[in-house]
């Protein structure tokens, strides 16, 4: 049981809420823009540079940071899974959106990763995505789509879960080094989020 009241942070960690969500059959797709300007594009295997360079452009701004601490040959694994379907929303030849679906554990589908660039960012490609996201992992028989997001995710994000049809069912806190202390994202990223430079 963790106390109530406030618990100090070092300078160089970030602390997180967590708010994990599911849904548990398969909703209605919510209106989206018709005649887009992107389309989605499954990449079989990819290469390691090519996903943590769009992993960084989606999450920069949001800290993101997990696929780029963990071992090339840890994320290798995962990117090559037969059972991780790993999607590029492309606009004009250029990659400007993430999905990432997860089906190794049997009967479910974890959205492990979901976000568009800056350069999409309100042009509704991330209702569009999250509808293409919702149809592929309901595709397959699952019982069980879930996902999590945090406070250092876009303000808008967990309305958006919610409004896409998603139910929270547990908050967690998260302790982490921050990425800009650390070589991982630079001094100017999450401007929003302000670096606290102490031990």
């Amino acid at each position: 049981m963790l106390p109530n009241g406030y618990s100090d942070v070092p300078g160089s960690k970030l602390a997180a809420v967590v708010t994990c969500l599911e849904m548990r059959e398969r909703p209605a797709l919510r209106p989206e823009r018709s005649a887009v300007p992107w389309t989605l594009r499954r990449v079989v295997e990819p290469r390691t540079e090519w996903y943590r360079d769009l992993f960084r452009r989606v999450g920069l701004e949001w800290l993101w940071f997990s696929r780029l601490t963990m071992p090339r040959s840890e994320l290798e694994q995962i990117l090559g899974n037969p059972d991780v379907e790993i999607h590029a929303l492309e606009v004009d030849g250029h990659d400007e959106g993430l999905l990432e679906l997860d089906f190794r554990q049997a009967g479910q589908c974890e959205l492990a990763f979901f976000g568009v660039t800056r350069t999409v960012q309100g042009t509704g490609a991330g209702r569009w995505l999250m509808n293409r996201a919702l149809e592929q992992a309901w595709s397959r028989p699952i019982e069980r789509l879930w996902v999590h997001t945090c406070t250092h995710d876009h303000p808008q994000a967990l309305a958006f879960y919610l409004r896409t049809g998603f139910l929270a069912y547990a908050r967690r806190i998260e302790i982490a080094d921050d990425p800009r202390l650390i070589g991982l994202a630079p001094a100017d990223a999450a401007a929003h989020i302000p670096i606290i430079n102490r031990t």
